[in-house]
């Protein structure tokens, strides 16, 4: 699972396994250990009708409409997206997608994507 926050914005980026996971067991969680702190991001499923996100001693958590996430792993949508509204009038951008193989050179571990829709065209 990739997390990719800027401003105000994130976006979760999932493989086929870990979509497979979330959407069979309803949460998966992962971490990165600092020095000091643990940060941890995760999904989890709600009974709730949009996305919506939290920030909790230390963590990230997405939550996710139960409807949503039942049918995620077996179709063809490659996610959902949501603009959640601030206290300051502000908006924040939620994203939760799956995970394309990249069509350029890269290091990253390619074995376990969604195979790019764009590949193979000019």
């Amino acid at each position: 699972m990739k997390i990719r926050i800027k401003e105000n914005s994130v976006r979760f980026r999932l493989t086929p396994t870990e979509v497979e996971k979330f959407c069979k067991e309803g949460w998966i969680e992962e971490s990165t250990q600092f020095k000091t702190t643990t940060f941890k991001y995760g999904l989890k499923q709600e009974q709730i009708d949009t996305l919506q996100v939290d920030f909790n001693a230390n963590a990230v958590t997405l939550k996710v409409p139960r409807n949503f996430a039942k049918e995620w792993y077996g179709n063809d949508v490659v996610g959902l997206e949501h603009y959640e509204d601030l206290s300051d009038g502000s908006k924040f951008f939620l994203l939760l997608e799956k995970d394309f193989a990249c069509l350029d050179n890269t290091h990253e571990d390619q074995s376990d994507k969604y195979p790019n829709p764009k590949a193979g065209k000019c």
